[in-house]
Order: structure tokens, then C-alpha cells, then sequence
């Protein structure tokens, strides 16, 4: 028998009634994919306990071609058939084939002995993540980062943010990344690929790191040696800022180029994000009664009670990172504004 075409009415029966299934859980089996369907992801998400959050940035995550595998045991950049574990801790002397975590520090034996297998939920996780940490790497890309954490320190961070503003994902963040010592089992952290900040003595550095182009615009430069593997290869970077910031963290005085806008514009991003995905990481930096971010480490306490976006320095004495030239209004400030515009 021929079918005729639906009226509007049947239509919007037909509209009603599935929008009553799907309410109630009961149009799963209609909606779902095709078994061997692909499933299209659009490239700005990050992962959190499985699920995927879009940010509006452009994320490569372990599971992508291109990305760095923290779950991985054996040395990323060593020579294959070097690269084992075994080799590994003879010749690099790391101390485990993990370098990542359970979150533990405020878990109940209960909860630990149900979330060791790695089966967070994300409220539990929700729960327990309360601080975002901001890092540069000292090593001038995202490649060269991994390659140092991973194969020679035997450390991680969840993300890495290169000079052309990808955003790197290497583990879920249900993990305990090894970046912050006391604030590893409550924080994401984020390595921002810069060659970083340096005191009169030693600012010369970033004359191996800096130059100036054809119109006089301080650019970024790489050393011959190093192999940067840029997500966009002809990516040709510039500080924000074109003059050194001079500024002073943990009571000394350091010269540091900007960052990228690249760089800020993911940033700014990510962070909107992980103050949404996360409610307790609120939208703030350390502050002092100006409003002026605190540009030492924290007192005990008030590093315990902190829930926000903060600096390596805050957590370690020993520690300058981000640096003087960080905008914390740029990059906080801005995501509050993706918060407040989005209805958030």
C-alpha cells in the first residue's frame, strides 16, 4: 500500500510522544547510534570521569592522533626498542611506570577501596577537585614538556597549553596529576609552554627565546635543537605584550616575555570550563585587599582554604611559576565573562 506523507498534526503527536519518552528514559533504544557507528566529536572537548565538555578551544586529548599518552609506562621519546620500563629505570632512574595517581588525601578507606579501580562519578569527583593550577614548563613547547615530565622526571599534569594555543589533555581528570605537591589530590593543573621568567642575572635567556621580525615585533625563536612539533606548523608566535614584564614573585624581581594570545584565548576557556564543570573551583585568584593577585606563596592556611585558579608559587616557596607577565585579570576576568554570557 502507498504511504501518504504525515499531516502537520501527526507530525507533532509523533514530536510529543517521543519528547514524553525520552522524559521519562524510555526512547534510549530508538535514539542510540547504529552498533559500529561512529560517533562525531568536534575537537574543543575535554575529558572528565569519561564524559566529554565542550570548552570552545582547541583540545588533543590522549585518544587523538598527535596527543601524549600519560597513562603510558614506557618513555614517550626514547628509542622503541629503549623504551621499555625496565630500561627506562636503569638509564632515566624513575621511580615507578606510573606517573599519575588515585586522589586520596580526603577520602574515606570506603571511598578509596570503591574508587581505586578508577570508576569515578563525577559528583564524587566534583566532590573532591576544588583548585586549578596554573604552570609555565620552562621547556618553550608543549612536545618538549611531555618529553621532560614523562621520560626523564617521572612526573604529569592533566593539560599542556602550547604556543599556538592547542590545548593538550594527557590524562582524565578523575586522575592525580603529579605538578603540585600538597595540591595534587584536589587540583587539575596546566603547563603553559613558555621558557619562563629570570632574575637580572640570568634574564639573557630570553634572548635565545626572543627576536625581533621584519616590523620590528618581538616574535618567539626556537633553539636548532629543539623539536617542536607545532599542531600548526607555520604558526609564527608573539607575546601579548611586546615589552618584558618586570615584576616581582616571592619577594624577587624577574623579567619575563607575555605569553601568546593563543595561549590566553585557550586559557581563558578552559578555565570558564573547568569553573563550570567544577563548582567548588570558584572564579578567583589570590588576592590582597586591592584586588591585586598575591605574588607569594600562601600561608598554610589560607593555601588550605583557597578554591580557585591559582599559581605554582602559592603552593611552593621554591617555585616563580607563572611568572610576573601572567594577566590573572585577562585570563579569570575572562572567563567570568564566558560564565555570566552563556547563563552560567
Amino acid at each position: 500500500m502507498r504511504k501518504t506523507k504525515e499531516s502537520f498534526w501527526e507530525i507533532a503527536v509523533r514530536t510529543i510522544v517521543l519528547a514524553l519518552l525520552l522524559t521519562l528514559g524510555l526512547a534510549s533504544t530508538t535514539l542510540a547510534g547504529k552498533p559500529g557507528e561512529e560517533l562525531p566529536r568536534s575537537g574543543d572537548e575535554i575529558v572528565v570521569c569519561g564524559k566529554l565538555f565542550h570548552t570552545g578551544a582547541p583540545v588533543v586529548t590522549w585518544l587523538d592522533p598527535g596527543g601524549y599518552d600519560a597513562y603510558r609506562v614506557e618513555r614517550r621519546f626514547a628509542p622503541i626498542e629503549e623504551s621499555d620500563w625496565r630500561t627506562s629505570e636503569e638509564e632515566a632512574k624513575l621511580d615507578t611506570p606510573n606517573r599519575y595517581g588515585l586522589r586520596k588525601e580526603t577520602l574515606t578507606p570506603e571511598q578509596i577501596e570503591k574508587l581505586r579501580g578508577g570508576g569515578w562519578s563525577l559528583e564524587e569527583l566534583q566532590d573532591v577537585v576544588d583548585q586549578f593550577v596554573m604552570h609555565y614548563d620552562v621547556c618553550g613547547v608543549s612536545r618538549q614538556c611531555f618529553k621532560i615530565l614523562h621520560d626523564h622526571r617521572c612526573l604529569s599534569v592533566h593539560f599542556m597549553v602550547d604556543v599556538d594555543g592547542t590545548i593538550y589533555q594527557t590524562l582524565d581528570l578523575k586522575e592525580r596529576a603529579w605538578h603540585a605537591t600538597t595540591s595534587n589530590g584536589r587540583s587539575i593543573g596546566v603547563e603553559i609552554a613558555q621558557i619562563g621568567a629570570y632574575s637580572a642575572k640570568s634574564k639573557s635567556t630570553l634572548e635565545q627565546w626572543y627576536d625581533k621580525d621584519e616590523n620590528d615585533l618581538v616574535r618567539l625563536t626556537f633553539p636548532s635543537w629543539l623539536v617542536t612539533d607545532l599542531r600548526n606548523p607555520d604558526f609564527v608566535g608573539h607575546p601579548a605584550r611586546p615589552e618584558i614584564i618586570v615584576g616581582e614573585i616571592q619577594d624577587t624581581m624577574l623579567y619575563q616575555y607575555d605569553f601568546t594570545p593563543e595561549q590566553y584565548d585557550s586559557l581563558t576557556k578552559l578555565t570558564a570550563t573547568l569553573c563550570q564543570v567544577f563548582p567548588k573551583i570558584k572564579c578567583e585568584y589570590p588576592a590582597d585587599e586591592a584586588g591585586e593577585v598575591i605574588p607569594r606563596v600562601l600561608p598554610e592556611a589560607q593555601l588550605r582554604d583557597f578554591q580557585g585558579v591559582m599559581g605554582h608559587y602559592h603552593i611552593q616557596k621554591n617555585k616563580t611559576d607563572p611568572g610576573p607577565a601572567f594577566d590573572w585579570k585577562r585570563v579569570v576576568g575572562g572567563a567570568k565573562e564566558i560564565i555570566e554570557n552563556s547563563g552560567g
